[in-house]
């Protein structure tokens, strides 16, 4: 009986000190910062368009982050003109920006009222939300982010 007791007490002390460290390992990650650095015309077709969406991503934690998946929709005003997933594997190093492009196709029948403000008066405000999913040494984390930025024809560039 003395042993099953004693087997009870070590399996709490466990229990406990494992949810001590997930308390903490939660509380010590922070989320990496998002931003908007650039949005590029990448070519034009017939029916549509190509754009490569920049996005920088600083991570503040002490350690390697390894993002593994990332979902974004892009929105010019407040119209969805595009959505996309990246499943290529970006590594956030501890304290580093890291440059992600997003490879964006759009219709311009989905692009509609945007595209006509965009002809009338060469710009149009858009924004990428989405989530990232990394991987820490604490388990796997999803933040959701919101870039915004304005498009103008002036700073359009083809590649």
């Amino acid at each position: 009986m003395r042993h099953r007791n004693e087997i009870l007490i070590v399996a709490a002390l466990a229990a406990v000190a494992l949810a001590g460290c997930s308390a903490l390992g939660r509380a010590v990650f922070r989320q990496p910062v998002v931003e908007l650095r650039d949005v590029r015309l990448a070519g034009l077709g017939l029916t549509g368009g190509n754009l490569d969406v920049v996005l920088a991503v600083y991570n503040p934690n002490g350690y390697q982050l390894d993002a593994t998946d990332l979902h974004y929709r892009v929105l010019v005003d407040s119209v969805e003109v595009a959505d996309g997933a990246v499943a290529q594997r970006n590594a956030f190093r501890s304290g580093d920006t890291t440059v992600v492009h997003l490879p964006v196709q759009f219709s311009y029948a989905g692009v509609g009222a945007a595209g006509r403000e965009l002809t009338q008066s060469g710009a149009v405000n858009y924004k990428v939300v989405g989530d990232i999913t990394v991987g820490s040494p604490i388990g796997n984390r999803t933040f959701p982010f919101t870039a915004t930025g304005r498009f103008t024809t002036v700073n359009a560039r083809i590649r």
